[in-house]
């Protein structure tokens, strides 16, 4: 018996397996929170699986999840409201835009990658940077795109486990460049 729970302990996969019932709010990495609409078998190479469908709040697209590889992809629960300052002081923190001397495609990259960890702490770091930097310069075509998506992750992330309108949170964030705006003005 001691053997078994010390196999439960180092394997990973098994502590913190997240299961999700239809109806569940989730978030999917770079395309953000969507509802799980159903949970299905399908027989795949000859072999049943489970999967979750999943409908992206967004834009109505409708993702195949298996049940076995929600960790792999990021899928996972909504930030919790104890969180959400959190989140809110990432994007206010004021940074020194050192990612100015890089070239817009590395900084693409970059900020490409942060967005598809799932994590809704990198995209208000993506958020943030981009943020600062347009205040300084014209953004490329890649990183308005970027700037617009990681606007629409966050406003559409925070709005959900706020349980406010996202025109609301989206003056509230506004709000916060406002605010150092007004303060670097000496």
């Amino acid at each position: 018996m001691t053997e078994n729970s010390a196999k439960e302990n180092t394997n990973p996969s098994s502590q913190k397996h997240i299961q999700f019932k239809a109806g569940d709010l989730a978030v999917y990495p770079a395309h953000g929170v969507g509802r799980i609409e159903a949970i299905e078998s399908r027989v795949v190479n000859g072999e049943k699986h489970d999967f979750y469908i999943m409908k992206i709040l967004e834009n109505s697209m409708v993702i195949m999840i298996p049940t076995w590889n929600v960790e792999s992809v990021g899928l996972r629960n909504i930030i919790s409201e104890e969180d959400i300052p959190k989140i809110m002081d990432v994007i206010g923190s004021k940074k020194d835009l050192t990612v100015d001397n890089q070239t817009w495609n590395r900084r693409y990259r970059e900020y490409m990658d942060k967005i598809k960890t799932g994590s809704l702490f990198e995209v208000a770091e993506v958020f943030r940077d981009l943020s600062l930097l347009k205040s300084t310069k014209d953004l490329s075509f890649g990183e308005r795109k970027l700037y617009d998506t990681a606007h629409t992750l966050l406003i559409k992330e925070l709005s959900t486990a706020k349980n406010t309108d996202e025109k609301t949170l989206a003056n509230e964030i506004e709000s916060l460049f406002e605010s150092e705006d007004s303060g670097d003005s000496e």
